[in-house]
């Protein structure tokens, strides 16, 4: 590579880097927020919209298996019925 080249990455680098905004979500001129859901008193603000829920994004379990076990019967477990032809 060139000197040149690594100048023009680390430039278009930076503009890159540089472009995004820190500033509070609002919602377009004109729009409003989501209407308040069932059952909620006030309407969520942008920061609680943008936080993803425990459904969407569940915490890891990590707990290992220490001990072996033997599974046990399952009344319902049954091997499927033929079908009379």
């Amino acid at each position: 590579m060139t000197i040149r080249t690594i100048v023009g990455l680390a430039f278009t680098a930076l503009a890159l880097v540089s472009c995004g905004g820190r500033q509070p979500l609002k919602p377009v001129a004109g729009q409003e927020l989501p209407a308040v859901p069932v059952g909620a008193a006030t309407s969520p603000t942008a920061a609680q919209l943008m936080t993803p829920s425990t459904q969407a994004r569940p915490q890891r379990n990590v707990e290992l298996l220490t001990q072996s076990q033997k599974r046990q019967a399952d009344e319902f477990d049954l091997p499927p019925e033929k079908q009379p032809q």
